[in-house]
């Protein structure tokens, strides 16, 4: 009887074991035909582990990033060209002064292999415009004040 593969993750160095394989099988060019299958199965061990034993729910998503960008020393001007968007989105994200769009979003779940609702979740702007806002949900809207 031939030995699984993967198992359930019960440490922390088997969780990052399996991060780096599924790093190297997605960006790898291996036609195995059962790759897709070994993807999908590592793809879910990864977010369960993640579900119970991350506690994203106590970080906002940009202290989450930045968290992560420091963990794999990135700086802003990497993420323009991981994120493919310009210098000074990043750095409005990063100053809370933009919210995260669902693109990026989706970029940054794949490549720090994070689930996509660590970041997205509410967190407030420091846009002095949208500072009686309790979420980012309404990142780019503008309220016109009357003063009276």
């Amino acid at each position: 009887m031939e030995a699984l593969r993967y198992k359930v993750i019960k440490s922390e160095k088997q969780y990052s074991d399996y991060c780096t394989a599924l790093e190297t099988l997605v960006t790898g060019n291996d036609q195995r035909e059962n790759t897709q299958d070994e993807i999908e199965l590592l793809t879910y061990l990864i977010e369960k582990w993640d579900a119970e034993h991350n506690s994203f729910q106590d970080v906002d998503p940009i202290e989450l990033l930045t968290v992560l960008m420091s963990e794999k020393s990135l700086k802003a001007r990497d993420m323009t060209q991981i994120l493919g968007v310009s210098k000074s989105l990043v750095s409005d994200i990063l100053h809370y002064k933009k919210g995260l769009s669902k693109e990026i979003i989706r970029t940054l779940s794949g490549y720090f292999s994070v689930s996509q609702e660590a970041f997205n979740r509410p967190y407030k702007l420091k846009v002095p415009e949208n500072s009686h806002l309790k979420n980012a949900s309404v990142m780019n809207t503008r309220k016109n004040l009357q003063l009276a």
